[in-house]
């Protein structure tokens, strides 16, 4: 069981050596320790979400043009090019809410991968995330696909690091996808994007919002 445990530390720290010399060589050894595979997911991490920051703005700046041309038609009384600016503000704000609710659950996996960094806590913390990853990445398959690769890349890494981590310390990986744990986290992350949909998008009016639905039950 020590051997084991040392094998571990040494897994997660990458080998230790006594002299300069052989921790200049070792720095050179194909095997990269655990802790610097956990820390290339982060960089990933950082990365989609600066990305995703970006999409938001974008998404923001666009639905605030569509909704000036959707007050413009209303002072023009042309409610059919108010109705019609309005449906493709619904959309928008369809894609950026899921985008927003994804972030926001991003956001808590970058806090549990710099816990995990820290504590070297990699099954209690790192398993939920990874579900909370895939759930994120099926998500996005249809509605960015882009989005849903950078998603697979960081999930692939993670699965990496938790199977390496399994290895060391002697058993198998049990991986939990639909954990309760990975359920709560998209789910106050999906409460989150709403109350800031709410803050940063202004309400379409009330008429335009009826024949909205009007015009999505004759679909």
């Amino acid at each position: 069981m020590a051997n084991k445990a040392e094998e571990f530390v040494k897994g997660w720290n990458g080998k230790q050596e006594p002299s300069i010399s052989e921790r200049i060589k070792g720095a050179f050894k194909s095997k990269e320790p655990l802790r610097y595979k956990l820390i290339m997911a982060q960089y990933r991490l950082k990365t989609t979400l600066s990305r995703l920051d970006v999409y938001v703005s974008k998404m923001q700046e666009r639905d605030r043009t569509l909704f000036e041309r959707v007050v413009d038609a209303q002072i023009s009384k042309d409610t059919a090019r108010a109705a019609m600016y309005a449906n493709e503000i619904s959309e928008i704000r369809k894609v950026t809410r899921q985008l927003i609710s994804t972030q926001v659950a991003l956001e808590q996996v970058e806090l549990r991968l710099e816990t995990v960094t820290e504590l070297g806590d990699i099954f209690g913390n790192l398993i939920p995330v990874i579900g909370v990853v895939k759930e994120l990445r099926d998500s996005m398959k249809g509605m960015m696909p882009e989005l849903s690769l950078e998603l697979a890349e960081i999930e692939e890494g993670l699965q990496e690091v938790v199977i390496e981590a399994g290895d060391f310390a002697g058993g198998g990986v049990e991986q939990a996808p639909s954990s309760p744990e990975a359920k709560k986290i998209l789910q106050e992350a999906s409460v989150i994007a709403e109350q800031r949909m709410k803050e940063n998008f202004p309400e379409l009016p009330s008429v335009l919002t009826s024949v909205q639905k009007s015009n999505q039950g004759q679909k």
